[in-house]
């Protein structure tokens, strides 16, 4: 091929890969070139994207063998005086299984390391030594490390189970999190890596699958256990002990100095932290594209819309957190995650809750049921009939069972914040077959009431849609405000 033609495919094969189009054939098709041109972009971006793939895939995905050198464990097998229950999972690093501590009467996951991993002495050795570390961590947002086990050469490490969902669940569950569920979840997870950097302990690979909301609420890191270890002196990182060639991490979520190959410090985590508080906002990832290799070039160079412009409802604050976490320069970011924790709970302070509004909405709801009592009493007191007296009994039952299913509502999100989604979500039925039978039985009421009193009836009929709108129209406008899903 000529060197003109070679000259104009490099400029058209670099044009797309800084524009990343979405339809990358659409895009070929309105280029200025000729068919021969767009032939070879075509080849070139096909090849791009095949090469960048393993960047974005697990290594299990991306390598099966490895997973099939190690004999799955099986329930009831067991491994010292563990007994194992079943598998969780696998990854990178080997599979994952529940199993029973026969000493201890409790349950623990056991993570089995691949023995392509642990053969070289000098890899198993800074096995043992990272996980000795990490065991001495202690904090409620840190999977606790129990041991360190060595059962004919296979090396396992034994961890607190924790019951719940990654992050990863649920940004993939299209809901996203509240205002106030945002900042506890970024302080919560700042708190829990300052813990660890005071201890020299770095994560190295922070991402929403290793991050799990337990059944409490309460946020736990997990994979502590090989992470990375430095100087306990203050003279920088350790001298690894890590294979030549082996990756520990996951590329979509390191920090540009790490991508580069250059020492990395508790800063890499910072930048981490806020890749993943950005997708657990926004639901995207802050640097997606259309390939690995793409994605890779963001993360390196490429500025992206900063986050406040991308998601509305995040405080300003929290935005700027996440804003400075992202910054190419480790020098231009938190200088510790401690001072994340610190600046969030001084804007925490003086922020205004936006479920102070949906306590207020439960309260007004409340007093309906309220007043829809005393009037469907006003109606039997008129009337006197069989069907008014039944009526005023079922508007009792509904008002009184809806009334304390809110009011445990209320009571959770004043004392439990955390379950307050999860509570509302086992109760809506009740609260939505509740209200919509007050109306119907108010409704009937006032129905009733026509011929007698027309204005009171008008005004019953008026409640009785109230009750009903009040559910069905406004509830979900505030609980979206103050909780961030329906």
């Amino acid at each position: 091929m000529p060197a003109e033609t070679w000259s104009q495919v490099r400029d058209v094969f670099e044009r797309a890969l800084e524009q990343d189009p979405a339809d990358p054939e659409r895009w070929l098709a309105a280029a200025a070139c000729t068919e021969g041109v767009r032939a070879e972009v075509a080849s070139l971006l096909r090849y791009h994207a095949r090469a960048g793939r393993f960047l974005g895939e697990p290594v299990a995905a991306r390598v099966p063998d490895l997973l099939d050198e190690q004999a799955s464990l099986k329930p009831g097998q067991s491994i010292g005086s563990y007994v194992i229950v079943r598998e969780l999972g696998s990854g990178g690093m080997g599979r994952v299984y529940l199993a029973s501590d026969q000493r201890l009467k409790r349950l623990v996951a056991i993570k089995a390391l691949l023995p392509r991993l642990t053969t070289h002495p000098s890899s198993r050795e800074r096995f043992r030594r990272e996980a000795q570390a990490a065991a001495a961590l202690t904090h409620s947002g840190i999977c606790t490390v129990y041991a360190l086990e060595e059962v004919n050469d296979d090396l396992y490490i034994v961890t607190e189970y924790v019951e719940g969902r990654t992050l990863r669940e649920d940004i993939n569950s299209g809901t996203r999190p509240s205002p106030a569920l945002l900042r506890e979840t970024a302080q919560e997870l700042a708190s829990a890596l300052a813990a660890a950097h005071s201890r020299g302990i770095i994560h190295r690979d922070l991402k929403p699958e290793n991050v799990l909301r337990a059944v409490d609420g309460h946020i736990k890191i997990l994979d502590f256990g090989v992470a990375h270890i430095e100087d306990d002196s203050g003279r920088g990182p350790r001298p690894r002990m890590t294979q030549p060639g082996l990756l520990l991490g996951t590329p979509a979520y390191m920090a540009p100095e790490q991508l580069n190959g250059e020492p990395a410090d508790a800063r890499a985590d910072i930048f981490a932290l806020g890749v993943l508080l950005n997708e657990y906002a926004c639901g995207s990832h802050r640097f997606e594209a259309a390939t690995p290799i793409a994605m890779m070039s963001r993360i390196l160079g490429k500025d992206v819309p900063p986050v406040a412009g991308r998601l509305g409802h995040v405080a300003p604050d929290v935005a700027d957190v996440i804003e400075r976490c992202l910054q190419k320069n480790p020098g231009d970011r938190w200088p510790s995650a401690a001072a994340i924790v610190g600046s969030l709970q001084s804007h925490a302070a003086v922020a205004t809750p936006p479920s102070r509004w949906w306590r207020m909405h439960q309260l007004a709801v409340l007093v309906l049921y309220v007043g829809a009592s005393v009037v469907a009493w006003g109606v039997k007191e008129a009337l006197e009939t069989p069907a008014s007296r039944w009526l005023f009994v079922g508007v009792g039952i509904g008002a009184a069972l809806a009334g304390i299913v809110r009011g445990h509502l209320v009571f959770t999100q004043w004392m439990n914040p955390r379950r307050l989604v999860d509570e509302r979500r086992r109760t809506a039925v009740v609260t939505l077959a509740g209200d919509l039978w007050i109306g119907v039985c108010l409704a009937v009421s006032g129905l009733l009431l026509v011929p007698v009193r027309p204005l009171y009836a008008v005004l019953t009929i008026a409640l009785a849609i109230g009750v009903a709108l009040a559910r069905v129209l406004m509830e979900p406008a505030t609980t979206v405000a103050a909780l961030g899903r329906r």
